[in-house]
């Protein structure tokens, strides 16, 4: 898929202002032609890295891997009285499905992530990065290396960088292709040669405790651009793009069921989902409608577009409104009971047997838990034998109250987000389709034919 050139007119683009421009490359003397490095030259001048944390904290960056922590806060909590050194690690393990976002930086501008990890690294006083990168991206750390040796050959990575007595060195680590290292503390487990398990949180936050047991940052590849731009531009000038509370532009992915799928960065709240599906990505497929949406990765809660929610407007005033009119912004998709996480929007229509999309992704934790937890572990295996039994003609009603249980039983009770991970999709689609899912139970033992004849089968 091309990254499309032209910019919709509801897009902000500030991430991916080069990226499919016109005789654009990927080379640092095409960068360079086009502003880069030049933050890096005034902060390095500047020799202030106290005061580039502080901007970031003005800036009220969230983390755009998923969580959304604020990156400020995270900066701000690394333990710099331990006298060890500090890690700036970089995820760019981008395995949450329906996210596709941080490729389009890592292959088509990677000096970007580059020059903004420096920055970090600097304003951290970490002396040694690393890219814990996805190892599907063959390709892209490939890219990442050329570019960090491009870097070096122009003294923006390596020793005594611009002649301000700091050092950095980067290294690009690959992954070996399991989801659960996107979890920070499972990716530092990783990256130190060990099996991918998370771990315990306490004692092992990573701002204290991280890679090496040394004070270590985890941020995310959009995150790292982002406060890269808002070093760009100041704290200030950047908490005013987009929404109070969620400030900046945020990189919204949009696959499935939709006539024109692709990839959009949009200032926070200025675009509704129905402005995002209708309008930029060209509404459903000829004959179809929309049936619903998971807003920000596989891992999120199901929004029905048949339903009102309530939310609150810019004065803090509560309106019910449908799903195509909530803006798309953190605080917004929570008060639906989702969550905006990676941007990784996933669209289903009036085709899609709604117990077959749950039963694909049952099937994917399934696989992906790393086992560590027993209430993941085994929880993971039932959903995903559940689901599938329902799918085979073989549930039963009650089948529906089991999995839900199961889904609440895992809540709270493992060591990661993996767990949660898996049973919010569960939750929330229950809450949405139960009667659908009863449906579905009862055609298939009745031996009647499908009512989604155009639903693909089971994986």
């Amino acid at each position: 898929m091309a990254f499309p050139n032209i910019a919709h007119p509801k897009e902000t683009r500030v991430i991916y202002k080069r990226i499919g421009t016109p005789d654009y490359t990927p080379d640092i003397d095409c960068y360079i032609r086009n502003g880069g490095y030049e933050t890096l030259k005034k902060i390095m001048a500047a020799g202030n890295p106290a005061a580039l944390c502080s901007e970031i904290e003005v800036a009220g960056i969230k983390g755009r891997g998923g969580a959304g922590f604020p990156a400020g806060m995270k900066w701000k909590f690394l333990d710099r009285k331990s006298g060890k050194p500090i890690y700036f690690v970089v995820n760019a393990d981008e395995s949450e499905p329906g996210t596709h976002k941080d490729r389009w930086i890592i292959y088509y501008d990677p000096h970007e992530l580059i020059e903004g990890i420096v920055a970090c690294s600097y304003a951290t006083q970490a002396k040694q990065a690393f890219i814990f990168i996805r190892g599907e991206f063959v390709h892209g750390a490939q890219i990442l290396e050329k570019a960090i040796e491009e870097a070096r050959a122009h003294n923006f990575v390596g020793d005594n960088i611009l002649g301000s007595g700091f050092n950095l060195e980067i290294v690009v680590h690959r992954g070996a292709g399991a989801y659960v290292c996107g979890e920070e503390t499972g990716l530092l487990e990783a990256l130190e040669g060990k099996r991918g398990q998370p771990r315990i949180k306490p004692p092992y936050f990573p701002a204290v405790l991280g890679l090496y047991n040394c004070p270590t940052v985890v941020n995310n590849v959009e995150t790292v651009c982002q406060c890269l731009n808002a070093f760009q531009m100041g704290g200030e000038a950047y908490s005013k793009i987009g929404v109070k509370g969620d400030a900046g532009t945020r990189v919204l992915n949009v696959s499935g069921l939709v006539s024109k799928p692709g990839i959009f960065e949009i200032a926070t709240g200025t675009v509704t989902v129905g402005e995002l599906l209708n309008d930029m990505c060209g509404g459903p497929l000829p004959g179809r409608k929309f049936k619903a949406v998971i807003p920000g990765g596989s891992s999120m809660k199901p929004l029905r577009f048949d339903e009102k929610y309530k939310i609150k407007d810019a004065d803090g005033n509560e309106k019910e409104v449908f799903l195509e009119d909530v803006p798309l912004d953190a605080a917004s998709l929570m008060a639906c009971g989702s969550s905006i996480g990676t941007g990784g929007m996933i669209v289903f229509d009036d085709s899609v047997e709604m117990i077959q999309a749950l039963a694909n992704l049952n099937a994917f934790y399934k696989h992906e838990s790393c086992g560590q937890c027993t209430p993941c572990r085994e929880g993971s295996m039932w959903t995903a034998r559940i689901s599938k039994r329902i799918c085979d003609g073989n549930g039963d009603p009650e089948d529906i109250d089991t999995l839900k249980s199961v889904a609440d039983t895992i809540c709270g009770r493992t060591i990661c987000a993996h767990g949660e991970g898996m049973a919010w999709p569960i939750q929330g689609a229950i809450a949405k389709f139960r009667d659908e899912y009863l449906e579905s139970i009862r055609w298939r033992k009745a031996g009647e034919n499908s009512p989604f004849p155009n639903c693909p089968p089971l994986i």
